[in-house]
């Protein structure tokens, strides 16, 4: 069986997929768009490969031969399931949950910090309030979780090779950002930036904002 070659549905899962991702992100700015359209040419490398052509599977058979059993059909198409070993309807099981909390997460995550952004933008003041309180770069880290979610779900040696170009460009366009907001807020955004994790929020500040939300009611 040949599960490729379906062009309409590359062509549909690009557009539904990019649709989602703008809805969220909302560029408006050059640099939004630049971080936007680096994602879409990792979304137009995935589902040419997962309902177009299977670049990745034709270059591991011709390598690897018959040794790792793998075919041209869908399933066998998540990589990570195969080359693991695990049975079963491969869009059931553990890895592609993961995949799609990390897809649904990061777009959840990227529309409450455009909320966020967007207010304090109208207001011209600094962007510190819901996601923000606990991370500086909640829009990055969004992109970050789809591109993990999507590797884990159909790896591919384009994506792969991306990735890590895509997560050092996202880090990279943060940092710039930063000596923007220290240039247009001074101090203001020194503190934050010293009191606010970049990335990954802080689990003792989770934890402290959780114990005084408890006392706060308890009070109540």
């Amino acid at each position: 069986m040949y599960d490729y070659g379906n062009w309409f549905l590359v062509i549909f899962n690009i557009i539904l997929f990019l649709y989602f991702i703008k809805s969220a992100f909302k560029p408006r700015t050059n640099t939004d768009w630049r971080t936007y359209k680096i994602l879409g040419a990792f979304i137009v490398a995935l589902f040419a490969e997962m309902y177009g052509f299977p670049l990745t599977i034709y270059l591991l058979t011709s390598f690897f031969g018959n040794k790792i059993g793998l075919d041209f059909t869908h399933n066998n198409g998540h990589i990570l399931n195969t080359l693991l070993g695990l049975g079963g309807d491969p869009h059931f099981n553990i890895l592609h949950i993961t995949s799609y909390a990390l897809i649904i997460g990061g777009l959840v995550l990227l529309g409450k910090a455009w909320e966020v952004l967007y207010k304090a933008q109208k207001q011209q003041r600094l962007a510190i309030g819901g996601v923000y309180n606990y991370i500086r770069h909640p829009q990055y880290l969004a992109f970050i979780l789809i591109i993990f979610g999507f590797l884990i779900q159909w790896p591919t040696l384009i994506t792969l090779f991306m990735a890590p170009i895509l997560i050092f460009r996202y880090i990279r366009l943060a940092r710039v950002e930063e000596r923007e907001m220290i240039k247009m807020f001074g101090d203001a955004y020194i503190r934050y930036q010293k009191e606010t994790p970049g990335f990954f929020p802080s689990v003792k500040m989770i934890s402290a904002e959780v114990f005084n939300k408890r006392i706060t009611s308890k009070k109540l």
